[in-house]
């Protein structure tokens, strides 16, 4: 049995990417989105101003490197724009209540909102992983919690880019997520 002659293969055209689209998006565009992953205009700007990145492993490598890099300042201007996690809608009211009071003790000993990152905490447990952590944290002392702070909005500003990365078209679907237009 013969056969005829081979097509060439059937290419698809490219087509653009997150990573692309962000990699082309206008600079004004592209700062207001990395400010939705992580409220500092430094840290926004210097990611921004390095585009573009080959690849996404590249970009995330620059946006921990710029986290790194924060100054007491840029971390006060980041946690400006956190707030505190949503809890699901069926919470009982004393889970409300003991988050409300966990909260306030933190915030008067450090004076600035608690932050953490949930990652794959599934919801039901968010509640649990919140508290435990505000528990937890309240025994740091002032230095060493800037240090787990910062290292928590890291985390944030990683995850919410990936979730820009990932098409949601907004870094801000964390439970952490800054309310919009902050």
């Amino acid at each position: 049995m013969t056969r005829g002659p081979t097509l060439p293969a059937h290419r698809l055209p490219h087509l653009p990417t997150p990573l692309d689209a962000f990699n082309a998006a206008p600079d004004d565009e592209a700062g207001a989105l990395l400010l939705h992953c992580l409220h500092s205009v430094r840290w926004s700007r210097r990611i921004a101003d390095h585009r573009p990145y080959p690849d996404v492993e590249s970009l995330l490598a620059a946006a921990d490197e710029a986290a790194y890099d924060l100054s007491p300042e840029d971390l006060s201007e980041a946690l400006a724009g956190e707030c505190l996690p949503e809890l699901p809608e069926d919470t009982y009211s004393a889970a409300h209540t003991a988050l409300t009071a966990a909260h306030a003790a933190y915030e008067a000993k450090f004076g600035h909102v608690f932050v953490i990152h949930l990652g794959d905490t599934p919801p039901t447990e968010s509640l649990d992983h919140v508290l435990e952590g505000i528990r937890s944290r309240l025994t740091n002392d002032p230095e060493e919690e800037r240090i787990v702070t910062a290292e928590e909005l890291r985390r944030l500003a990683r995850g919410r880019l990936l979730q820009l990365l990932r098409g949601a078209g907004n870094c801000a679907t964390s439970p952490n997520a800054p309310a919009p237009g902050k």
